[in-house]
């Protein structure tokens, strides 16, 4: 039987490989996100918002926008006002009204944010060789480019993150339970920082 119809308990037949396939990504993925939650747990903070950081440290000094931010983020968050909110309280980012266009915040990570970064950079790099090491580089090289393939027909499809607010408040940043998938899954990796030409940030007070 196949693995997924063991693991799902399923025993109906799939419609469509195209829907085997679907549901193995699926599966997958919440596999991945469950061992990056709890890889990241000891620090007090989400996958989430380890992601925003990391994109954060990317652009440092300069910082980026609110609407940037969200372009950068790995997995949807509708409302990244909510989220770097969260991470101010916590002290991880700071941010300052543009100096030219007072409507525009941009978002710098703080010297804490860095630190805590560096903390948490020696079990996090460990992560990628440690769960698909396995998989060797051509097996690697191959998945990249199917996942990449079967993003195709992905654009467009969700609501635009919203910098004011106004994002759907059913959305929320979960901390998942202790994954069942035997620690085979996978990490995330760094963005890029942005080419945007920079404008002149402002301390709001």
């Amino acid at each position: 039987m196949d693995k997924l119809k063991l693991e799902i308990v399923q025993e109906a037949a799939f419609q469509s490989v195209e829907e085997q396939a679907l549901l193995n990504l699926i599966r997958t993925a919440d596999c991945l996100d469950r061992v990056i939650q709890h890889k990241v747990r000891p620090w007090g903070i989400t996958g989430t918002q380890y992601n925003a950081l990391r994109i954060l440290r990317g652009a440092h000094p300069r910082g980026l926008t609110c609407s940037a931010i969200g372009d950068r983020m790995l997995t949807a968050v509708p409302d990244i006002t909510r989220l770097l909110s969260r991470l101010k309280t916590l002290k991880l980012i700071r941010q300052q009204r543009d100096r030219h266009d007072r409507r525009m915040v941009w978002t710098q990570i703080s010297e804490v944010g860095l630190k805590l970064l560096r903390e948490m950079d020696p079990m996090i790099e460990k992560a990628p060789p440690e769960l698909l090491g396995h998989l060797g580089g051509g097996d690697l090289a191959e998945l990249i480019r199917l996942l990449e393939s079967a993003r195709k027909f992905c654009g467009g499809g969700g609501a635009e993150p919203s910098c004011d607010g106004s994002g759907s408040t059913a959305h929320r940043e979960v901390d998942h339970a202790t994954p069942d998938c035997d620690g085979n899954c996978a990490t995330t990796s760094a963005p890029e920082s942005s080419g945007q030409r920079p404008l002149h940030p402002s301390p709001t007070g």
